[in-house]
Order: structure tokens, then sequence, then C-alpha cells
């Protein structure tokens, strides 16, 4: 059993601490929503609140951990400067977010020049890693991934599946990125087939019977036609949904990165692109898209009318 710290209580912060504490780990929880920090310590005897981050370090005994959920950008870099004036030598700080690879390799110099560790792990999962679990993909320093191997094994699917050390500072976040990428694809691939199904009037083709036949034993099956055919269950048209797809920025910096490296991704970046498009007109591959991404990350739709 492990104490931490969890700084941000979103979506998945706050699941990740109730699977911690349902593991036997104690866990100091901080958001700026007070409220919602005490709200999630009355859920668990393991779960405790605190005032802020000051307050968060105090109640964690060394070496600690602080983990955080954070938007990437400023809000990170904001949260981790001031963890360094206030943590110790030998403490980690981990940065679960989206945040960019290169900048999680110049936090960990910042972080080791304070003599603390620094790992950056791309976490995938939304809101279903609570039950499922989260796939978890580690960066950093292997001596310091071995001593808190029983937070990653409570937050995997599996002990022995599910996350792994992937390679030095930057990694975890470099792989994620890819990660997401390629999920743009896929998610792409899906919107587009159904569209192509629903666009053959004469057959009159019910898509969720036919997402649902094509999870099971078919070379597409995957979780996130799992969630498609959840959602056509609820509504196959779609009626209520505007097409207007989001990203979350790890998809550009994919396609970045491919430019940079001349490596060709024709899929993954045409699928950002087409994102793009959704915010010009009006479809349905778009409207699938924006409800598969609520499915499996609990991301917001915009709602016609």
């Amino acid at each position: 059993m492990l104490n931490m710290g969890i700084i941000g209580l979103g979506k998945m912060g706050a699941n990740m601490a109730r699977r911690l504490a349902q593991g036997n780990h104690y866990v100091v929880g901080y958001t700026r929503r007070l409220d919602q920090a005490r709200e999630l310590a009355e859920e668990h005897e393991n779960i405790t609140s605190a005032t802020s981050l000051k307050d968060l370090v105090a109640k964690l005994s060394p070496p600690r951990l602080v983990w955080c959920m954070l938007p990437a950008g400023q809000p990170t870099e904001q949260v981790i400067d001031s963890l360094l004036e206030l943590l110790e030598p030998d403490d980690v700080i981990i940065d679960g977010g989206n945040s960019n690879y290169s900048d999680s390799q110049r936090r960990a110099d910042k972080v080791a020049a304070r003599e603390m560790h620094f790992l950056d792990v791309g976490t995938s999962g939304g809101i279903w890693g609570l039950k499922e679990g989260y796939s978890m993909m580690v960066g950093g320093d292997a001596s310091i991934v071995a001593r808190l191997r029983p937070i990653f094994e409570t937050l995997a699917p599996a002990p022995d599946r599910g996350w792994d050390h992937v390679g030095p500072s930057g990694s975890g976040h470099f792989v994620k990125m890819v990660h997401n990428g390629i999920e743009y694809g896929m998610m792409q691939a899906y919107a587009e087939g159904f569209d192509i199904l629903k666009s053959k009037k004469e057959f009159h083709l019910d898509l969720q019977r036919i997402a649902e036949l094509w999870r099971f034993g078919s070379v597409i099956r995957s979780w996130l036609l799992d969630l498609t055919a959840s959602a056509l269950a609820q509504d196959q048209e779609l009626k209520d949904i505007e097409a207007w797809v989001a990203d979350s920025g790890e998809g550009r910096w994919t396609v970045f990165e491919a430019i940079n490296q001349d490596t060709p991704a024709p899929v993954i970046t045409l699928s950002l692109i087409m994102r793009l498009v959704s915010r010009q007109e009006n479809s349905y591959a778009a409207k699938l898209l924006a409800t598969m991404r609520n499915q499996f990350g609990g991301h917001s739709i915009k709602h016609e009318g």
C-alpha cells in the first residue's frame, strides 16, 4: 500500500483516485473546486481531500508521490513549478495528462535539477478506466518506475497487462501521442464505413445490428466498435448530435512529428483534416465520430437547436 497525491479530479483523475483507493492505496486529492475534492473523499476511507497544494504535500509521507491529471500546457507547468517549491529530494512528480513529449523532456530536467524525479505517463482509458483499468505508457527512470510498480499494477487492467515502461523521459507521452493519432484514423474509418452503409437506402440496413454483428469474430472488432454499437442502440439517426468533432491536440502533434521525421502518415493526417471539415458541414460520419468520443472518453457533444 502506497500513499500518493492526485492533482486534478476531473473525469479521469477522480476515477483513478477511486481505483487506487479500492486497491488499498491511500490517496490525497486536490482540485481548485474544494467541494469536489471533499465529495470524493466522502466516498472511500482511503481518500482524503486537500485544501491546497501545500496541504496535499503535508498530508503525504516521504518519499512523496504526486500525480498530476491536468490540461496540457500552462496548467500543468504552473502546478509542477509550485510543487518544486514544496517537495523535497527523492519525491516523485508524475504527469499523467496529455502533455507534449518535448515539454515532458524539459520538465524532467527541471525536476532532476532539484534532486527529485519525474515520470511522464501517457494514460488511456477515459471514463471507463475505473471499471476496466487504464493503459499506461510510462517514460522516465527505470528505478523509479520499479519503486512505483504497485501503483501502476493497481491502475492497469491487470498487474501484468496494459502498462509498461516504454523508455526515457518524454517517451511515455510520445507513445501516447502516436496512440491518439492511430485512434483518430480508426474512428474515421468506422465513421466513413457506417456512413456508406446508411447511404444505401434500398437495403434498409439496421446499423446497430450490423455493429453488433461485427463485434464478434470480425477482423475489425474492437472496443471502439463496442462503443459504436452501444451508441447506435440509443439512436441510429443521431438526430440531436451536431456534426462537429473536436480534437485534443495530440492528433495534430502526431501529424507534425510525422512531417518532421519525413514519415508518411496519410490516414492519420486525413483523419485530422476530416475533424476540421466537420466544423464546416453537417455529416452523419462526423456525428458518429462525436458520439464515439463521448462514449469512450465522456467528451462533450454539441447538440443541435
